[in-house]
């Protein structure tokens, strides 16, 4: 019975170390991120240093920009939607190559964008003239639908 019990006090000291090991992992990928948070989900962890999401904006950024009436085009997603993942690295690019300042907002990290802005689904792109919207994508499109969206509300 002791060996039962010493196996099982063993077992349950490894599951702890591997626990915190991995949770002073995360924080160490998430120290100096760009969300001004301290404590990130996993997927968004996995993105920090990938090339099409380095043009994050914030919240309260978003909100002073509208508030200013700037116009302004935000990509809302998030980092654990299969859609967000296809669509991405197609618009990212294409915004870029177009000259458009296309803004992402992680609405995993920033779940108020759901009822503020009525999301519905991502990935959704909203462009904003004089701080109100104007025109609205929604969902996974072909390149060529994202093209001429861009054209016609951004351009």
């Amino acid at each position: 019975m002791k060996k039962v019990i010493i196996f099982l006090v063993v077992i349950i000291g490894i599951f702890a170390a591997i626990a915190v090991v991995t949770t002073m992992q995360q924080n160490q990928a998430a120290e100096g991120n760009p969300y001004n948070k301290a404590d990130l989900e996993p997927a968004t962890i996995d993105q920090l240093d990938d090339p099409n999401y380095q043009n994050l904006i914030l919240p309260d950024e978003l909100q002073t920009k509208l508030e200013n009436e700037e116009d302004v085009t935000v990509y809302f997603y998030s980092p654990t939607c299969s859609h967000c993942q296809a669509t991405t690295p197609i618009v990212a690019p294409m915004a870029e190559d177009m000259g458009i300042d296309l803004l992402q907002y992680n609405v995993l990290e920033f779940e108020q964008a759901w009822n503020q802005f009525n999301i519905e689904g991502t990935p959704t792109i909203i462009h904003f003239e004089d701080g109100q919207e104007t025109a609205r994508i929604v969902s996974s499109q072909p390149a060529e639908t994202f093209e001429a969206w861009f054209n016609e509300n951004v351009k």
